[in-house]
């Protein structure tokens, strides 16, 4: 699932000395956790400590700058630990309530968003997005030809449906069948990795609008192609409620769950906690990123105006996990109701048929989901879903054991498989399971 996201590029060398584990810190937003037959709600204290070990070997290691990992069972904290450093050049230690950049993590509040809609009337699954953006009434395909490129029309509209499962053939605009005329356009290769728009300085419509007018790599429902397909969705969504994606996000998602630390962009009082970004060398050790599009990026001091329903937000650790563990519940979380259940089990099963994998996992309207425990390697139960982000960060949410898994870091490029690792770490702990 990472190699959807990440991507690969060499850098300088920067030696991270050891530090201390950061104890977890208890706060009020998450119940505590409760004894059970297995320990803390039927997980091994002893075998949890194993998570200390490997995430603090890949801070010695100099493998990442920091982390923070948060595991909830039935919405109460098994595990919460923080490690390394948040921001190793200011002598900053990482600590549990550090922001992060969540890149496509977005996809999941945004996807959440519009389904929100669709369940006010306001759009419909089958809708196509011509109804709301009348630039991709005719949208277009390039192809590979004996002599190079063609330029095809697109069989049928794109819909809403199809943005929701990445398969409109919308890419990043990496491919180099396209790369050149998406980098004339700002897109592409000329925004950092293809998915970053923090630094431009007009609305996401605009944006998206422009990518309209540029050729796609498949035709819609063809094949899986993970691209700007959640930043059309942002546009939907500020078309439709008639406010910025900020705006709806806020008033749909993180206000009413009380996620006080989820934004596009960090106010600057919160500037503090932001995590610096690293990024892996050639011999897998951490160098900090440079500035821009492909490293720290301009989500304090940027213009403010581009709000990539992609890839655009910041969170913590503990505020993502409220999102997760309202999905977790069937669309609610302390009275605050989201979604119905109904909505929510849509989302989270098989929309895609074999067309995002065919060795067990599948995809539904935001999430890939396990269809089968050990498909490609994943220890997590039958119907767990999750994603990622640029930065390294990941989760899981798996219904039958009642588990949330968050883990955060910023690495970007990254060559570290940590990451991967965290679930195993965390269900090898689990010592009286439900399923």
């Amino acid at each position: 699932m990472a190699s959807r996201w990440l991507a690969a590029l060499p850098m300088f060398v920067l030696a991270i000395q050891r530090v201390p584990m950061v104890e977890a810190q208890q706060t009020a937003v998450m119940p505590s956790a409760k004894e059970g037959r297995g320990g803390a709600n039927g997980f091994d204290p002893a075998r949890l400590t194993r998570i200390d070990s490997a995430l603090q070997r890949a801070v010695d290691r100099a493998e990442i700058g920091g982390a923070v990992a948060l595991v909830l069972r039935d919405g109460q904290t098994v595990y919460e630990r923080a490690f390394g450093w948040a921001d190793r050049e200011a002598n900053r230690r990482m600590t549990t309530d550090a922001i992060f950049r969540i890149a496509s993590q977005t996809k999941a509040l945004t996807s959440v968003a519009i389904m929100s809609l669709v369940e006010e009337g306001k759009i419909a699954l089958n809708d196509p997005v011509s109804k709301f953006l009348p630039a991709f009434g005719q949208t277009t395909v390039a192809v590979h030809t004996d002599t190079g490129r063609a330029i095809v029309p697109a069989r049928r509209r794109i819909t809403i449906r199809d943005l929701l499962t990445h398969t409109a053939g919308i890419s990043y605009g990496t491919d180099s069948l396209i790369s050149g005329m998406y980098a004339a356009a700002g897109l592409g290769p000329a925004a950092g990795f293809g998915w970053y728009t923090a630094d431009k300085n007009e609305s996401i419509c605009l944006t998206m609008e422009r990518l309209a007018l540029l050729p796609f790599v498949a035709q819609p429902g063809e094949r899986f192609v993970y691209g700007y397909n959640t930043d059309i969705l942002g546009c939907i969504a500020e078309r439709v409620a008639g406010a910025s994606l900020d705006e709806v996000i806020r008033t749909r998602i993180t206000g009413p769950l009380g996620m006080k630390d989820t934004y596009f962009f960090l106010p600057t009082e919160k500037r503090g906690r932001l995590t610096a970004v690293y990024a892996s060398g050639a011999d897998m050790k951490v160098a900090r990123a440079t500035d821009g599009p492909r490293g720290q990026g301009n989500y304090v001091d940027g213009p403010r105006r581009s709000f990539s329903g992609g890839a655009g937000l910041l969170s913590t650790a503990r505020d993502y996990a409220r999102f997760l563990q309202m999905l977790l519940n069937g669309g609610a979380l302390d009275g605050a109701r989201i979604l119905g259940p109904k909505t929510v089990a849509l989302m989270t099963t098989n929309q895609t048929d074999t067309l995002y994998s065919r060795t067990g996992q599948a995809f539904g309207l935001g999430f890939s989901i396990v269809e089968r425990p050990g498909a490609d390697g994943r220890v997590e139960s039958e119907g767990t879903f999750g994603w990622g982000g640029a930065y390294g960060s990941t989760y899981n949410v798996d219904p039958k054991e009642r588990l949330v898994l968050v883990f955060m870091m910023q690495l970007l490029p990254s060559r570290s498989d940590i990451g991967a690792k965290f679930p195993m770490l965390v269900y090898q702990a689990l010592v009286d399971p439900r399923s």
